[in-house]
C-alpha cells in the first residue's frame, strides 16, 4: 500500500510543478488533491491508490463507448502498423476518405463535403471564416457580424469565445473579440408555469426574429448549439426554434451554422440535434464524440453551394486557406470509423432511448427536494439544478461554491461529477449499466444534500 501511496504522491508532486491546468483555478489544489488515473476501463476510472470512479461526465463529455473499448483499440491498433499521419494538403488517405463518406451518408441531402480540422474551438473559426468569406467571394462584402444565443458557449478560442457568451469565460478577453449580435436565450428554465416549452420557446423566436430582420444586410450567420447549451448549465429548449430559425435564414440570406460539437453522436436521443427539428443546416460543427473519446478531431459539413463559392482558379485568391497540421489525422479517423461501427452493429440511438428513460425515472426522486430547482433532460443529456428557494428559483451565490462541495462528495463515494455551478449534470458513457446509474443516481441525491446544507 505504500508503494501505491508513494506513487500517487510523487505524480501529483510533478504534476504541480510543470502543468497548468485547463478551467481551473491552480490554488484551489492546496485544498482539493489533483487525482492521477492509472487506467479506466468501460465507465471506470482507476487511480494509483486502487480507487475507482464512475466516469459519469464522459470525459467532458468525449467518451460514448467508455474507456479502453475493445473494439476502437484493435482498430487504431491496426492503422498505427499502417500509417501513423500524413498532410492532408496534395495528399489523402483511405481513413479519411472513409470518415468524410460515411459523415454525409448520415447527413440531409444537401450536405455534401466534409473539411477537417481538429478540435471543437477551430472547428467553429473555421465555420465562422468560411461563411464569411463564401459571402465575400460572392459579392456580399457587407456581411461580417454573427447572432448567437445569450448564455451560449462555443469554445475557447479568439473567434468561438467571441460567439459565445457566458462572462465567466469571456469577460476578461472580450476587449481582444469581435462584436456578436446576442439574442435571449429560448431555453425553458424560466417559462410559466402555463406555458409549454413549444409555446415558451416559440414566444422567445421573436427576439432572433427581430435581429434578423434588423441586421441580415450585415450578418453571415447564425450560430447555435441544437436543443441544449451544454456549457451554459445544460440548459434546454424544444427543437421548434431551430425550424423557425431555418425558415427565417432562408427568408433574409443568413447561414445556420448548428454547433453539434457537445450535442452530436446520440447525446440529444437523435444522431444529431437538428435532426429533430427537421431541418438542414448550411454549416455542421462535429466533434467530441466524434472518435469514442479517444484522439482530437473535428470537422465541418456543409453543401455544394457554399463549397463551389471557393472553386476557382488559383489566381483570384478564393481559395479556402485553412490549415491545421493534423488534419484528418489517420489514427484519429479510424477511431470514429470504428466508433460509427459500433452506432451500428449495437443499435445504439434505440438503447440509449430505454436508457434515457430508465435515467429519468430515477432522477425524479430527487424532484421533491427543498433544494431541487429543476430537473431536466434531452436524450442521455441529464442535469439537476440546486437553488436556495425552490419556489421562487432563487439561485445560490456562486461564491458559495456549492457545485464543490458536490464534486468532492461525489469522487469520496466513486463517482466523477464536475457540476456547472449549482448545475450538476449526468452524461455517462452508453456502456453505462443499471446499477452503475443506480449508484450515480443516488451519489447525485447525497451529494445535492451536502452540497445545500
Amino acid at each position: 500500500m505504500s508503494k501505491k501511496i508513494n506513487k500517487l504522491e510523487n505524480i501529483v508532486e510533478r504534476d504541480l510543478d510543470v502543468i497548468w491546468h485547463p478551467c481551473t483555478q491552480m490554488k484551489d489544489h492546496e485544498k482539493i488533491p489533483l487525482i492521477p488515473i492509472k487506467s479506466g476501463k468501460g465507465v471506470w476510472l482507476e487511480d494509483f491508490d486502487g480507487k475507482k470512479y464512475i466516469d459519469a461526465i464522459s470525459s467532458w463529455w468525449v467518451n460514448i463507448f467508455g474507456h479502453s473499448n475493445g473494439y476502437i483499440n484493435s482498430k487504431i491498433a491496426q492503422q498505427l502498423k499502417k500509417l501513423e499521419h500524413v498532410l492532408l494538403a496534395g495528399f489523402t488517405h483511405e481513413p479519411a476518405v472513409k470518415l468524410a463518406e460515411r459523415l454525409i451518408a448520415m447527413s440531409p441531402a444537401k450536405i455534401n463535403k466534409c473539411f477537417f480540422t481538429d478540435n471543437g474551438s477551430s472547428a467553429i473559426d473555421a465555420a465562422m471564416k468560411m461563411s464569411f468569406h463564401f459571402w465575400k467571394n460572392i459579392g456580399y462584402k457587407k456581411k461580417r457580424k454573427f447572432i448567437a444565443l445569450s448564455n451560449s458557449y462555443h469554445g475557447e478560442t479568439i473567434g468561438s469565445l467571441s460567439v459565445s457568451n457566458i462572462d465567466l469565460y469571456k469577460k476578461t478577453y472580450k476587449s481582444l473579440m469581435k462584436d456578436t449580435i446576442i439574442v435571449p436565450s429560448p431555453d425553458c428554465y424560466n417559462k410559466k408555469e402555463s406555458e409549454t416549452n413549444k409555446e415558451y420557446t416559440t414566444r422567445m423566436f421573436s427576439f432572433m426574429l427581430d435581429a434578423i430582420k434588423k441586421n441580415h444586410k450585415s450578418v453571415c450567420a447564425v450560430i447555435i448549439e441544437p436543443l441544449v447549451q451544454c456549457a451554459g448549465y445544460m440548459r434546454m429548449y424544444h427543437p421548434i426554434y431551430l425550424k423557425l430559425l431555418r425558415d427565417a435564414c432562408d427568408e433574409y440570406d443568413i447561414h445556420l451554422i448548428a454547433d453539434e460539437i457537445a450535442v452530436g453522436f446520440g447525446r440529444t436521443g437523435t444522431m444529431f440535434g437538428y435532426e429533430q427539428s427537421k431541418i438542414t443546416p448550411d454549416i455542421i460543427c462535429l466533434s467530441k464524440g466524434i472518435t469514442g473519446g479517444y484522439l482530437t478531431l473535428s470537422t465541418i459539413l456543409t453543401s455544394n453551394k457554399i463549397y463551389n463559392a471557393f472553386y476557382d482558379e488559383y489566381t483570384k485568391l478564393n481559395a479556402f486557406l485553412h490549415s491545421h497540421s493534423y488534419t484528418a489525422n489517420p489514427l484519429a479517423c479510424t477511431a470514429a470509423n470504428a466508433s460509427l461501427d459500433l452506432f451500428e452493429k449495437k443499435d445504439i440511438i434505440e438503447k440509449n432511448k430505454l436508457k434515457s428513460k430508465y435515467i429519468k425515472d430515477q432522477l425524479m426522486s430527487m424532484n421533491s427536494h427543498n433544494n431541487v430547482g429543476d430537473i431536466r433532460q434531452t436524450g442521455m443529456i441529464n442535469a439537476v439544478e440546486m437553488v436556495k428557494d425552490k419556489h421562487k428559483r432563487i439561485p445560490f451565490d456562486w461564491k458559495e461554491r456549492r457545485g464543490i462541495k458536490a464534486y468532492k462528495y461525489a469522487l469520496e463515494n466513486n463517482v466523477l461529477l464536475r457540476p456547472l455551478g449549482n448545475v450538476m449534470y449526468f452524461m455517462p458513457p452508453y456502456v453505462i449499466k443499471k446499477n452503475e446509474i443506480d449508484h450515480v443516481i443516488n451519489v447525485m441525491e447525497g451529494a445535492i444534500n451536502i452540497a445545500t446544507k
